[in-house]
């Protein structure tokens, strides 16, 4: 699988502490192996066909098309979701 980064989830990588952005560039490299990866999580409601996967208190959130795993988005669990 290929994993592609949507800019606005890099700048949100870039813009993290430096040991976050390396436990979150190591989520990326387990995101390769997709649907093998543990931890990833389906969302709900209005982010149904999404998934969402933790490292500490930081979120990743993606979606699969085709043969591509898609970054969208990566925060702080305080409003993630909102």
């Amino acid at each position: 699988m290929a994993v592609r980064v949507l800019p606005e989830a890099f700048r949100q990588i870039e813009r993290l502490p430096v040991s976050i952005h390396r436990r979150v560039l190591s989520v990326l490299e387990r995101l390769e192996k997709w649907p093998r990866v543990s931890g990833a999580k389906p969302l709900r409601g209005d982010l149904a066909g999404r998934y969402r996967i933790r490292t500490g208190d930081y979120r990743v959130q993606f979606t699969v098309l085709g043969v591509d795993v898609v970054v969208e988005k990566v925060g702080h669990r305080d409003g993630f979701y909102e």
